[in-house]
C-alpha cells in the first residue's frame, strides 16, 4: 500500500478521474490529484463530472490544487498525464524525479512482480527516461462532452491497469 497522486495542467480534468477511479480500484491507497498550473479552489466542469458519472464515478466535492512540496514528499507515485507534467516534476521537485512518470509509461514498463514499489521503479531509471509525445493522454478541455467521454474512458482503461500493476491483481 502507498500513496498515488495524480497530475494534470489544471487538476479539472484527468488528474480528477483518475483521482475518482484510483480510489475505487486501489483500496487501502492513498490516492490525491492535483495539477501543475492551477486556478485554485476551481470545481471541476460539469463535462469531467459527466463523463465520470457515465463510467459510474464521481468526485463530489473536487475543487482544483495546485501540487505543492508537501503533496509530492507524501507520494510514492507521481503519475502525469503529459510528458510536461513529468517535466515540472524534474524542474521543480527534482528529488522525486526517479518516482515520477506518465501513467502510459508506468502501464507499459513498470514491472508487474518484482520487489517492492522502489525497488520497480527504480528499475525504470524515471529521472533519465526520455520523454515522448506518445505518452500523452490528450487534455479534453474547451472540447464537447464526446470528448470528455473518451477521455475518461481512455483514464478509466489506463488506471485499471495500474492499478493491477501496483496491487498484483
Amino acid at each position: 500500500m502507498g500513496q498515488v497522486l495524480f497530475l494534470c495542467t489544471g487538476n479539472a480534468a484527468r488528474s480528477v478521474m483518475a483521482g475518482a477511479m484510483g480510489r475505487a480500484l486501489l483500496p487501502g491507497w492513498t490516492v490525491a490529484s492535483a495539477g501543475t498550473h492551477v486556478i485554485e479552489g476551481q470545481p471541476m466542469s460539469w463535462r469531467t463530472r459527466d463523463a465520470m458519472a457515465g463510467l459510474g464515478f464521481e468526485a463530489n466535492g473536487h475543487r482544483s490544487h495546485q501540487v505543492s512540496r508537501r503533496d509530492v514528499d507524501a507520494s510514492d507515485l507521481v503519475v502525469g498525464f503529459a510528458p510536461e507534467h513529468v517535466s515540472y516534476i524534474r524542474r521543480t521537485y527534482p528529488e522525486v524525479a526517479a518516482r515520477t512518470a506518465t501513467i502510459k509509461r508506468l502501464c507499459r514498463d513498470l514491472p508487474a512482480a518484482m520487489g517492492s514499489l522502489p525497488e520497480r521503479l527504480a528499475a525504470l531509471d524515471l529521472d533519465e527516461v526520455r520523454l515522448e509525445p506518445w505518452e500523452e493522454v490528450l487534455d479534453p478541455a474547451g472540447g464537447d462532452i464526446e470528448i470528455f467521454e473518451q477521455c475518461a474512458e481512455e483514464v478509466l482503461d489506463l488506471t485499471t491497469r495500474l492499478a493491477r500493476l501496483l496491487t498484483g491483481r
